[in-house]
């Protein structure tokens, strides 16, 4: 892999939609929240906050300005469609673990965003020197499931009824893991390094 750090922000092209990601800032606030309101309810079983308040929006900026989380939007049309998050806990003995977290519209699902966004992420990962990358989602977002598998996530566990929802359903909590020097072994033998770089 290239030893430059990765450059934002970066035009890409998802099935014929042009979407700009670069790295978000504090002053992404109101876009943020703009965008959080446009997700189904039950997308937001992925977090293990409710990002729909706005004290957890704005620890988020504070996060991003201390340096203590990376996050990346991806913008179409000057709207926000899509966001990442890797939080490191830096004095937990998992520091070299990243807890991701990806969200994209509902509008450019199929068209490859989550898939590119997850792909930026483990690129981010190995620039912060972290070994593993895990994800948690509700066992019944099928489709979510299926597609960090297919990027070769594996199930590490399930915690029962570790989620309830605003109307009080409880929910089974997935939680999977990818090897991130895996990953690059994995992009560079089918020559996605460099096409991402």
């Amino acid at each position: 892999m290239n030893d430059t750090p990765r450059t934002y922000p970066r035009t890409v092209n998802c099935n014929g939609t042009t979407v700009e990601l670069r790295l978000m800032r504090p002053d992404d606030a109101d876009a943020l929240r703009a965008f959080v309101a446009t997700l189904p309810e039950h997308d937001l079983l992925f977090l293990n906050r409710d990002i729909t308040h706005p004290k957890v929006i704005d620890a988020w900026g504070e996060a991003i300005a201390a340096d203590r989380v990376k996050s990346l939007v991806a913008v179409e049309n000057g709207v926000i469609v899509g966001c990442t998050a890797i939080v490191v806990h830096d004095l937990f003995w998992s520091r070299h673990v990243g807890e991701l977290r990806v969200l994209t519209s509902p509008r450019l699902r199929g068209v490859g965003l989550g898939r590119l966004l997850i792909q930026e992420c483990f690129i981010q990962a190995l620039e912060m020197g972290l070994s593993k990358l895990c994800v948690q989602m509700t066992v019944d977002q099928q489709a979510a499931v299926a597609s960090f598998e297919g990027l070769g996530f594996r199930a590490e566990g399930v915690f029962r009824n570790h989620v309830r929802d605003r109307s009080g359903v409880m929910h089974d909590l997935a939680i999977l893991s990818h090897d991130v020097g895996e990953a690059q072994a994995r992009m560079a033998a089918f020559g996605m390094m460099d096409h991402l770089s």
